[in-house]
């Protein structure tokens, strides 16, 4: 399969778990869910990109997994740790394979399950 140098994985900077709100770093948790995410994407073929505010303020941590040719994703709920991270790295290598984003359930980490919170279709008309 060929991997898309357009798949980007939007991270909210200004997400805020509860957990995060009672640390003293002074980041908020989607900051730290960024930091965690730096280094599980370093070698990836997803290019991570901060933004602020996904308006998901209810689901966070959030994030949105796109390629103008496939399915996106937005995915939340998540606590900004390594497990996490580690489960949304794990698929997203799974959506990089997928010829239209769609990875059969089956496949997904256990760790993403029940995080999902919309799908969006492709972008590009011709995208199935």
């Amino acid at each position: 399969m060929d991997r898309s140098a357009s798949t980007v994985l939007h991270v909210c900077t200004t997400c805020n778990s509860d957990r995060a709100r009672e640390a003293d770093d002074g980041l908020s948790g989607g900051e730290r869910f960024l930091q965690e995410l730096q280094s599980r994407f370093a070698d990836s073929d997803v290019e991570l990109r901060p933004v602020q505010c996904l308006m998901g303020c209810e689901h966070a941590c959030n994030v949105h997994l796109c390629d103008p040719a496939k399915y996106s994703y937005v995915i939340g709920r998540f606590e900004p740790n390594a497990e996490s991270a580690q489960a949304l790295a794990d698929y997203a290598a799974l959506y990089l394979d997928a010829e239209t984003g769609r990875v059969p359930y089956k496949q997904w980490p256990a760790a993403i399950k029940g995080h999902f919170i919309a799908r969006m279709p492709p972008l590009e008309e011709n995208a199935s």
